[in-house]
């Protein structure tokens, strides 16, 4: 039943908003699903390759209501309705739920959420690299507990890796693929306290540099971290809060060249000119820091020095490739969660366009034959967007009516908590006399709150390529790695790989049994 207060929007709607002509006839929805029954047939024939390569993209905070944000606001750039458009992960065949708590958290936090996903164990809120058995920032918790990721099985098998984010390359998604914190904001040791330096316990950019001494590909923010207390910023030269954080004096960029071999060809660049320079044929190991802390908004982006996440993964993607072994990459779209954080919804769902954009660049370079390709999220947010917006509505544009109680206009996005809470002589802001299309635009929250929180249901995970239907149901997050590892024979068990070296279909039977007998820390 439409609600009485709808009456007058909808009819104004049936004059106004556009049907496309081809949607008022049954026979196109009624071949649309006839076509989609014909593919959904074909899975009936498994791909039961082995993964050569497999590549994980993680949206941080990209939850269910983002994607479908997401989707429209990709057909409405390409000036369509929107809600008919495909995003590139909605085409992969495969859908999965991924259940996000922390060991000790409803609603979880990015570090104990990457454990999961990455290191195949589920681990307390704040710590990366480690089991539930390590409290946060409590240094001496930390040793006996470390866990190790997927990346490094990848590297022990003899596998290029890499690491790609919009994000600080020592922010919680990455750090949890090659660090042991116990406390994830332990960036350089100038974030650390003095209890935990005298443990002995070392920072994350660190551990970066040190603990997966070869690591083919790093590339995102964080080049503040890498340098001495003080030292200027190769690109903003009066900004101070882009200068070096280390205390110990260490110029972390000069370590990681000098553990490269000297006959390998190893790049550092900080920015898009030099990145887009390079010959990928001729390289052999990159570093790539293009901003002091977090890379700019895809919307803020200064196309000269910043590289989009597309460009990123497009340059790491032929480096790793020339590994006949394959390769495994780690892609975070970071920065949806940062959007969402300042409220800031435009900002977030730019992000993850973007981030889309570069699952179809990665898809272009790799076949579904030999390529695990995995996109889900580490966690939700409390975004949202309804009102009853007509067909084509701007995704950032007002609801077709007022509120029926303080009879003032809303968006369609709105936030459970956040900081675009406002109130104008003591009633809720009339959004109408503001630009709530702008980039920066705060939607409004129920509650105040300085940052926005994350969302505690479940996200999805989408995957395509070689073992992929084992991705198929409800399941526990730290569910994803092992998945990924089965696919590609690598981590600690590999019965099932001995037919795979004279048949490229092996058997999933023994390791699932294995699974299901053995406790998660006896396997990985």
């Amino acid at each position: 039943m439409i609600p009485p207060f709808l009456v007058l929007a909808i009819g104004t709607c049936l004059t106004s908003c556009l049907v496309p002509e081809k949607e008022k006839d049954p026979k196109y929805w009624r071949e649309q699903a006839q076509q989609t029954l014909k593919n959904a047939l074909r899975l009936q024939t498994l791909n039961t390759n082995v993964a050569k390569n497999v590549i994980m993209f993680l949206g941080d905070g990209m939850g269910v209501s983002t994607v479908t944000a997401a989707r429209i606001l990709k057909g409405q750039l390409h000036h369509n309705p929107g809600e008919e458009t495909r995003l590139e992960m909605d085409k992969f065949p495969y859908v999965a739920l991924s259940k996000t708590y922390n060991t000790n958290a409803q609603v979880p936090d990015s570090a104990g959420t990457a454990t999961a996903y990455l290191c195949g164990v589920k681990a307390n809120e704040g710590t990366v690299g480690v089991s539930a058995a390590t409290q946060r920032s409590q240094c001496n918790t930390t040793q006996g507990n470390e866990v190790t990721s997927i990346l490094r099985w990848a590297k022990d098998a003899g596998k290029s890796v890499g690491i790609v984010t919009t994000t600080r390359v020592n922010h919680a998604t990455p750090s949890a693929s090659y660090a042991h914190s116990a406390d994830r904001d332990w960036y350089s040791d100038n974030e650390m306290p003095p209890e935990a330096l005298s443990q002995g316990c070392k920072d994350i950019a660190y551990q970066l540099m040190h603990n997966v001494k070869d690591i083919e590909v790093i590339m995102g923010g964080g080049r503040k971290y890498m340098f001495p207390k003080n030292r200027t910023d190769v690109e903003y030269e009066l900004d101070e809060k882009a200068r070096g954080t280390r205390l110990d004096g260490l110029d972390l960029i000069d370590i990681w060249k000098s553990f490269k071999p000297k006959h390998k060809h190893s790049h550092y660049v900080w920015n898009r000119t030099d990145l887009l320079a390079l010959d990928p044929h001729t390289v052999d190991y990159l570093l790539g820091l293009f901003e002091p802390g977090d890379m700019q908004y895809e919307l803020n982006r200064n196309n000269v020095t910043d590289p989009s996440l597309s460009e990123m993964v497009e340059m790491a993607i032929k480096i790793l490739n020339k590994n006949p072994k394959g390769f495994f990459l780690l892609v975070e779209g970071g920065r949806i969660d940062h959007g969402h954080h300042e409220g800031k919804a435009k900002q977030a769902l730019h992000e993850a366009v973007e981030m889309d954009q570069a699952i179809g660049q990665a898809g272009a370079m790799t076949s579904v034959e030999d390529t695990l390709t995995v996109v889900t999220a580490d966690h939700s947010h409390v975004f949202t967007f309804g009102g009853y917006t007509p067909r084509g509505n701007s995704i950032f544009g007002l609801a077709p009516m007022v509120s029926d109680t303080d009879k003032k206009p809303f968006t369609a996005i709105l936030y459970g908590n956040g900081p675009g809470y406002k109130v104008v002589g003591g009633e809720r802001e009339n959004v109408s006399m503001v630009d709530y299309a702008h980039n920066n635009y705060q939607a409004q929250s129920a509650v105040p709150l300085r940052h926005e929180t994350h969302g505690g249901e479940d996200v999805a995970v989408f995957a395509k390529g070689p073992m992929a239907h084992l991705l198929h149901g409800v399941h526990e997050q730290n569910y994803i790695p092992h998945v990924m590892a089965y696919a590609a024979c690598i981590g600690a068990n590999r019965d099932h790989c001995a037919s795979a070296s004279s048949s490229s279909s092996p058997s999933p039977g023994p390791l699932l049994l294995l699974l299901a007998l053995l406790p998660l820390g006896s396997l990985f």
